[in-house]
């Protein structure tokens, strides 16, 4: 009896070790921003590794918490995780992808796997702070290029957001609330861009030798105003958003989609607040933000965009080329389709709905191929390359026509417009990214089942498999 009864403690602490190696995988992913619909594959796929049947087990995933039970009618094991530090994470995505795969083919020991998670949870990111604040504050001139901004006007929109993303980064890690370090952030980013276009076109840079003048000045100092918060703008969890909704994750989807709005609502603020500051009579209305640049100008733009956001999303310093091509061809085709003869350029001029949409579905469809090539997941390769075609100019207008209405006729009208063309933008880059991956799983999906299937009964002849049976509950 006595020596039963040792197995049976022996066999639930097991099950209680893998239940948490389970539950910690889950937790890394949740944390890193992936989406719901990844989320599961990969706990799936590593409960298969941890010997647990897919039968028996069942798995709810919330935004701040995972709860995990394995039971088969007669005994019921259950655990939860709290996830609490909500952040972007490619390469640790990628990472938990590749040990949920390596973990089931090579047969890696408990302790190996737990040794391996540790690692990729502890991981210092490959960027130093300022790196990072340096490539999202180039990010947003790659964007003030896109709105029409001269080259001039693109460094001083980039140094005002590195530092507003530095001033942002120091506020979390100070621990003060996250939407309140958002507002400061981007009131002191559009201080200094002020400052910076007022600076360009003073007396003072006109007496400055000749050479020195025209490097200084700008014909469009009022545009980096509009780019230099837009490091805050959550490209991600705007995407992840429509696509848990469109995979029917709503509750999670829901989350993310109020974090989204309180994101841009003290992002608008900060701005809102700071333009009062200074005194600026609602440009925001009047600005034109039509480009008229030469293709490879938007070419460079958008590499520099793309691999601004990968940098602050931590994606693999090697693989950064891979996403500045991405963003030539997403943003190149999405302005070929959403620019003409209307705005004076060369284009189908069809509008900016569609254009992103073929946009986001063309680098999307190639990145399926792309995948298997550099082997990293799908998602961390799409996002980031699609993220300089988030609207937040026109999400920023919505906002602040809504802050500042004086009961005027035509305000709301405006404010919807503009949020309406927004959302449907959003939306038509979420399903770009999407559903080509959706399609290509009709051919991709049934060969890693087969592959998983395989793998899986191979581990249960060598008695891998959990027996609940064996563990009294």
């Amino acid at each position: 009896m006595n020596i039963k009864g040792d197995q049976q403690v022996e066999s639930r602490k097991l099950l209680r070790r893998k239940l948490d190696l389970l539950l910690r995988t889950g937790k890394i992913l949740v944390e890193s921003s992936a989406d719901t619909s990844r989320i599961m594959r990969n706990m799936k796929r590593t409960a298969a590794y941890l010997g647990l049947n897919e039968e028996h087990l069942h798995i709810h995933i919330t935004y701040n918490m995972l709860m995990v039970n394995l039971s088969d009618g007669t005994h019921s094991f259950s655990k939860f995780q709290r996830c609490d530090k909500h952040g972007i994470e490619m390469r640790a995505i990628s990472d938990i992808s590749k040990l949920s795969w390596s973990a089931i083919k090579e047969d890696y020991s408990l302790d190996r796997y737990e040794e391996e998670l540790n690692k990729i949870g502890s991981r210092k990111r490959s960027y130093t702070p300022w790196q990072v604040a340096i490539a999202a504050g180039l990010a947003c001139g790659g964007f003030c290029i896109q709105f029409g901004c001269d080259w001039t006007a693109f460094f001083y929109a980039s140094i005002a957001a590195t530092l507003g993303f530095r001033l942002r980064t120091k506020l979390n890690e100070v621990g003060s609330n996250g939407y309140a370090n958002i507002a400061v952030a981007a009131f002191v980013a559009t201080i200094l861009a002020w400052l910076l276009g007022t600076f360009a076109n003073s007396q003072l840079v006109a007496n400055m030798p000749q050479w020195l003048a025209t490097a200084l000045q700008t014909s469009t100092p009022w545009h980096p105003l509009m780019a230099c918060t837009l490091f805050i703008v959550p490209g991600v969890p705007i995407i992840n958003f429509v696509n848990d909704v469109l995979d029917n994750n709503i509750e999670v989807g829901i989350i993310r989609g109020i974090n989204t709005i309180l994101i841009v609502s003290a992002m608008a603020f900060g701005i809102v607040l700071a333009i009062r500051v200074c005194g600026i009579d609602n440009f925001v209305k009047d600005l034109s933000m039509i480009p008229h640049h030469t293709y490879w100008e938007y070419a460079i733009a958008a590499a520099i965009s793309a691999m601004g956001f990968a940098t602050i999303f931590n994606f693999p310093p090697k693989q950064l080329w891979i996403l500045a091509l991405g963003g030539i061809a997403a943003v190149c085709t999405r302005n070929y389709i959403s620019l003409g003869d209307s705005s004076q350029n060369i284009g189908l001029d069809w509008g900016p709905v569609i254009g992103s949409l073929v946009g986001a579905s063309l680098v999307s469809i190639i990145y399926i191929k792309v995948v298997h090539w550099v082997h990293l997941p799908h998602q961390c390769l799409s996002i980031p390359t699609v993220i300089p075609m988030v609207p937040g100019v026109l999400m920023y207008r919505c906002l602040f026509a809504l802050l500042d209405m004086h009961g005027v006729v035509g305000e709301l009208t405006n404010a919807m417009t503009n949020g309406i063309r927004a959302s449907l933008i959003v939306l038509c880059i979420a399903i770009g990214v999407a559903i080509p991956n959706i399609f290509a799983r009709k051919w991709i999906a049934p060969n890693r089942q087969r592959k998983l299937k395989r793998l899986i009964e191979e581990r249960k002849a060598r008695g891998k498999f959990v027996d609940l049976t064996m563990v009294e509950s």
